[in-house]
């Protein structure tokens, strides 16, 4: 079955490109008007235009760094004053560092805990009250399949998206009788600006996906008549996070890292 979310709103967080661009599209494209949000106000209005004209739907576009205290609550009542209540919620801020961790920026490292954990559970828990109430939507929280085993050489990201997944799955079962259907979507390397951002495609394990195919594997996941709590995309990303559940720890470990020097 396919859900339309006609009538209702949906939040995306960086939105401005890959994930969330796309993620925007889809549900610009099911009626949903939109609420877009990321630090660059250009490609969020050249986007909000184009959905507009396409789709005809209502999009709010609310330029934010998202990486601070108190960043839920902000936009909670920013939308609030608009008028806008929020049915649909996706979380797809963030982004990561490759490296040692001895060399890494601490205060980068500082930013990407804050962005990718604090910010995703400050705005999660600002807005659930709301999603519960509405029971149209759905709440999305981006992982990743680095949550599946420790990572060397990106242990502070493999850290939040093992976070992100826990917390996200924990949600779907406080949830699972209140009609949101919660979903944490675990994707692998993908063909984004995230690499640029981690400076460097090593970091980039296994065929990318493109952006179209991750947010399809959600869509499709949303579409159940029971949604999961997690998904990961990509047939090869699936048999290796079953495969990195099941080995040893040390083991999966050990071969995270090998992968990493090898890619």
């Amino acid at each position: 079955m396919t859900m339309t979310y006609t009538g209702t709103t949906a939040l995306i967080t960086g939105a401005s490109s890959g994930l969330g661009a796309e993620f925007a599209r889809r549900f610009a494209a099911r009626g949903s008007n939109l609420v877009l949000v990321a630090r660059r106000a250009d490609r969020l209005d050249d986007l909000a235009q184009q959905l507009r004209s396409e789709h005809g739907v209502t999009v709010t576009v609310l330029p934010m760094d998202l990486g601070r205290a108190g960043v839920g609550a902000e936009l909670l009542k920013e939308l609030a004053g608009r008028g806008l209540s929020i049915d649909t919620l996706i979380n797809n801020a963030g982004f990561g560092t490759h490296g040692l961790l001895v060399e890494e920026d601490p205060a980068v490292i500082a930013s990407e805990i804050s962005l990718n954990v604090a910010a995703l559970v400050d705005i999660t828990r600002a807005f659930l009250p709301g999603l519960l109430a509405s029971g149209k939507g759905a709440l999305v929280n981006v992982a990743s399949t680095a949550a599946f085993q420790p990572l060397p050489g990106m242990a502070v990201y493999g850290a939040t998206k093992a976070f992100v997944l826990s917390f996200t799955e924990a949600v779907a079962h406080e949830t699972k009788d209140s009609g949101l259907n919660v979903l944490a979507l675990c994707p692998g390397a993908t063909k984004t600006e995230f690499f640029d951002v981690v400076g460097s495609d090593s970091a980039a394990v296994g065929k990318m996906q493109t952006s179209a195919q991750v947010v399809e594997t959600a869509m499709k996941a949303l579409d159940r008549k029971v949604t999961p709590g997690s998904v990961v995309s990509g047939w090869m990303n699936r048999v290796g996070a079953a495969f990195a559940q099941r080995l040893p720890r040390a083991v999966t470990v050990a071969i995270a890292a090998r992968a990493l020097q090898d890619s």
